[in-house]
């Protein structure tokens, strides 16, 4: 046909998981409550108890009294992803539930007219859809790159005037202001033809007339803020990564905790190599960006994320006058006031809240830069420095800075007219931070 016939109406069975109390009623008396209703709006009466079979059985009447059904699933993996990082028992608990409930869909293709499964991650077909082999996935089709978000043009066709109005509240020209709605809310790339613009927090935006986060305070991904410090992850920006990326994972397995964070938004495909067939991935913006490091922050330094803020401001500003002295004491004054108990004596755990509270506040920090002659733990840029700081632990700040000189590490940024700085730091068990540093002029 050419056209839809609009006039041709099906039953519609729509089943919202994240709004079907499964936290206090548990998943199967959620669900079976759900279908209830469902078969009460269509005056139907199902008699089954166990929940594959009265799903099938609400298929079967549905079909019989008003043709093929329309299956709506919305945020089909809730009832798992909810529970992975704090309650596994659980999580596998309702996998068994969902899989058992969605083998019905596999041999009732004669009452289906059409199915659309909606959710954040990919969880495998054999743990959840028990090799429901007839599933389209349409994640990263090139045909659907543009249907979730905004693109850039439909921003312009229907927002330009609250994008007027925006401006005149912020103080910006209307130039100015898209600029600023490009790096807080834009980004998303599933290689479709357009960056996609997050219309949650676009439409938040505009009601609330000034830039903030809106999307990420939505939800607290504690699960994932507290699995990334136990792998000790914190610079996510620039992952490079094969396809297995995009690949679906199981409960039971120790999953790709930067597949996780792709799939619930964190990340996104920042580049495509076809050559090598490796993906690039980063976060989409700023606003997904600056909140998942405050938060990550503050599981480092074992404390609310703001209380951490007002100290990071102080090193931000000491690096702008280029006072590296007063940058290690406020370093050291980080260092000290997190709790001893979560205090962990290696390497990589002074690395890590060094890296974030630098780069959180907007001082250019990239971790463990590789040059041609190895990898450099960090690189700090301002207007007029380039700082390469090199970290080692119960050794010496001497031995750091040889480091820096003997392979070359500010070598690659010779062409830039900024006076290049070599700090050698040195972290002790017994000062439980930083015990002394050296710097060097190049």
């Amino acid at each position: 046909k050419e056209r839809w016939d609009w006039s041709q109406k099906y039953p519609v069975v729509k089943l919202p998981f994240a709004s079907m109390g499964y936290r206090t009623l548990g998943l199967e008396e959620a669900i079976i409550r759900e279908l209830k209703a469902i078969a009460k709006e269509y005056q139907l009466d199902l008699n089954s108890q166990r929940v594959d079979v009265l799903f099938r059985e609400l298929l079967e009447k549905l079909y019989a009294e008003c043709g093929q059904v329309v299956l709506l699933v919305d945020e089909y993996d809730k009832p798992i992803i909810d529970y992975i990082g704090t309650d596994l028992t659980q999580a596998k608990e309702n996998q068994q539930i969902m899989k058992t409930f969605y083998s019905v869909v596999k041999d009732a293709d004669e009452y289906l007219r059409f199915v659309f499964i909606t959710g954040v991650s990919r969880f495998s077909k054999v743990s959840i859809f028990s090799d429901l082999n007839n599933l389209l996935d349409i994640s990263m089709h090139p045909a659907c790159g543009s249907l979730l978000g905004y693109t850039n043009q439909e921003l312009e066709n229907y927002f330009s005037e609250k994008i007027n109005q925006l401006a005149v509240s912020e103080g910006l020209s209307p130039n100015e202001c898209r600029e600023e709605m490009r790096k807080w809310y834009d980004g998303y790339d599933w290689l479709g033809p357009h960056k996609m613009y997050n219309p949650f927090g676009i439409l938040q935006l505009f009601s609330a007339k000034r830039f903030a986060n809106y999307w990420f305070a939505t939800g607290t991904p504690t699960f994932l803020i507290d699995l990334l410090k136990s792998h000790e992850l914190y610079d996510l920006d620039g992952v490079e990564t094969g396809e297995s990326v995009f690949e679906s994972f199981q409960v039971e397995k120790d999953f790709n905790l930067i597949s996780l964070m792709y799939q619930t938004g964190y990340l996104t495909i920042k580049a495509f190599d076809k050559m090598t067939r490796t993906y690039t991935l980063g976060y989409p913006n700023l606003e997904v960006k600056s909140a998942f490091l405050e938060h990550l922050l503050g599981a480092y330094a074992g404390r609310y994320s703001s209380e951490s803020i007002p100290e990071v401001v102080k090193v931000k500003k000491a690096f702008e006058a280029n006072d590296i002295e007063r940058v290690m004491y406020l370093t050291n004054v980080m260092l000290k006031n997190v709790p001893y108990q979560i205090h962990e004596q290696t390497e990589r755990f002074y690395h890590a809240i060094v890296h974030l509270m630098y780069f959180f506040l907007g001082v250019y920090i990239e971790s463990e830069v590789c040059t041609s002659d190895g990898r450099a733990d960090a690189v700090v840029q301002t207007e007029t420095h380039v700082y390469c700081l090199e970290f080692k632990f119960n050794r010496s700040a001497e031995e750091a800075l040889e480091q820096i000189r003997k392979k070359n590490y500010l070598q690659k940024y010779g062409h830039l007219d900024k006076q290049l700085v070599g700090v050698g730091v040195n972290f002790s068990t017994e000062a439980r931070g930083i015990n002394e540093w050296e710097l060097m002029k190049f």
